[in-house]
């Protein structure tokens, strides 16, 4: 790709295959703080975009035999499914717990020069919320 083609680019949105749209929506509105952009179709939405600033994900609920695939469970050392970065982990990291979420791994240095904490949603994808230190 060509430098001059970059600047194009603005955001990306990971796709992720989960059992049921409406709890994993829930999950990241509620203790995430995404705002739903889009679920259909009505009255049983099985696709769903969220977003949080620029960060934005797809949900899908495909079938029951397509179950979710989260990176840990084909490897246990690939776990993140997303790299969220994130100014301040710190703030944030206290911002999902007080909203009543769980961080799989607490605000913490990695061992690659992260700062950051991990999130597992119901799905069992896990999200990284960081910054290089």
């Amino acid at each position: 790709m060509s430098p001059a083609a970059a600047p194009m680019m603005s955001w990306i949105a990971p796709f992720f295959i989960v059992r049921d749209v409406g709890p994993t929506v829930a999950f990241y509105r509620d203790r995430l703080g995404f705002e739903v952009l889009y679920l259909a179709p009505d009255p049983e939405p099985f696709f769903a975009i969220v977003q949080c600033g620029d960060a934005r994900l797809i949900l899908k609920a495909i079938a029951e035999d397509v179950p979710p695939l989260p990176n840990w469970r084909r490897h246990p050392w690939a776990r993140w499914d997303a790299y969220v970065h994130v100014a301040d982990p710190d703030a944030l990291g206290a911002e999902v717990e007080a909203r009543g979420g769980q961080l799989r791994a607490a605000v913490a240095d990695t061992d690659d020069g992260l700062r950051g904490f991990e999130v597992e949603d119901p799905d069992g994808h896990v999200l990284f919320f960081g910054r290089p230190r």
